[in-house]
């Protein structure tokens, strides 16, 4: 079978899965309402399933994760003040200057030497109190950390980094938007990753395979101002049902199925890293990160011989491209995404 007649091994992100038939069964099947006046029985079983999960009083279910984290952003930080995070953190860079935009939050970038704040460099990055200096009042933890290439933050940093914040009086909120994937990766149960967090975001709608979704968890309280910050955010869903009922399918199914993705994640990563003229770090998580070291291996021109193999990634720095697997590629498609490097590697080099 040649290239154009398989279907493409798409690694771009683990947010392009497609509902499988038993989700999409889910989805049809589910018993809805209307969630705003807070009688959507599936939203509401979502909500209550991920709160325990995640070892919180209470969780919101969001059409995104973005809305997610600036509602946790709005909802503990004051405007005209610092948010403490990683410079290579999500929150900073992909999320259009949202913190900004809407609560009048900075966001102080802490450069470190792997993507993971530790609690030296969250006490240097704090301001001390006084009336001529920006206050700082969150600290912004992510797990994995994408950026960094799905490192998994370990829980007793997390602490650490926690009680250094919350010594000095301010809120933490974990950007958990893989965090399914550090607790599968680390053996750490969700509610222990989530534990030093005031809030915690977690997606659905990436390795868990649902098509929308993110929740955000917390205390009954902090969970109730970020219902009205939901819904003035235009986040208020009516039927949400429908589209919860698949978060609760990931939920419920998918977990234990990331464990498979990290493998293939590893063996593609060993694979393209025995080439010539490449780096690549073996991944912990689902995230490889290539690194293109010889000149003659130019980023777009790659992308563009890999596209014409059936295999999609892209590019996530100036010399650097990104794979993630998930569930809608097995082993056949990382060995296909493997021979195509192969093939366009030779090319390049010849």
């Amino acid at each position: 079978m040649s290239h154009d007649t398989l279907p493409a091994v798409d690694l771009r992100s683990d947010t392009v899965t497609r509902p499988s038939p038993e989700m999409r069964r889910a989805i049809a099947e589910a018993e809805v309402g209307d969630a705003v006046l807070g009688d959507d029985p599936t939203a509401r079983e979502l909500e209550e399933h991920a709160a325990a999960l995640l070892g919180k009083e209470r969780a919101l279910f969001f059409p995104s994760g973005i809305m997610a984290n600036q509602t946790a952003l709005l909802v503990q930080g004051q405007p005209g003040t610092e948010a403490v995070i990683d410079a290579g953190g999500h929150i900073l860079n992909w999320e259009e200057a949202a913190a900004a935009a809407w609560g009048g939050l900075l966001l102080r970038a802490v450069t470190t030497p792997d993507g993971l704040l530790t609690p030296e460099l969250t006490a240097a990055a704090i301001r001390p109190r006084s009336p001529y200096l920006t206050q700082t009042s969150l600290v912004c933890l992510e797990n994995t950390h994408n950026g960094a290439g799905g490192r998994v933050l370990p829980p007793e940093q997390a602490r650490a980094v926690a009680d250094v914040a919350h010594e000095r009086g301010l809120a933490v909120h974990l950007d958990g938007a893989r965090l399914a994937n550090a607790s599968v990766a680390s053996g750490h149960t969700l509610a222990e990753l989530a534990a030093p967090a005031d809030t915690v975001m977690l997606a659905l709608s990436k390795g868990l395979g649902a098509p929308v979704g993110s929740m955000l968890a917390g205390t009954a309280e902090t969970m109730e101002r970020a219902w009205r910050v939901r819904r003035r955010l235009g986040g208020g869903m009516r039927q949400a049902g429908i589209l919860a009922a698949a978060g609760l399918y990931g939920l419920r199914h998918n977990l234990p199925k990331l464990a498979d993705d990290h493998r293939r994640a590893k063996v593609l990563a060993a694979r393209i890293g025995a080439l010539p003229g490449v780096s690549v770090a073996i991944p912990e998580t689902n995230i490889v990160m290539v690194d293109l070291e010889d000149a003659r291996l130019e980023p777009a021109a790659l992308l563009a011989a890999l596209e014409r193999r059936g295999t999609r990634m892209t590019q996530f720095g100036p010399r650097r491209l990104r794979a993630v697997t998930h569930l809608d590629v097995d082993d056949a498609g990382i060995e296909r995404a493997a021979a195509a490097w192969d093939e366009v590697v030779a090319e390049a080099l010849r």
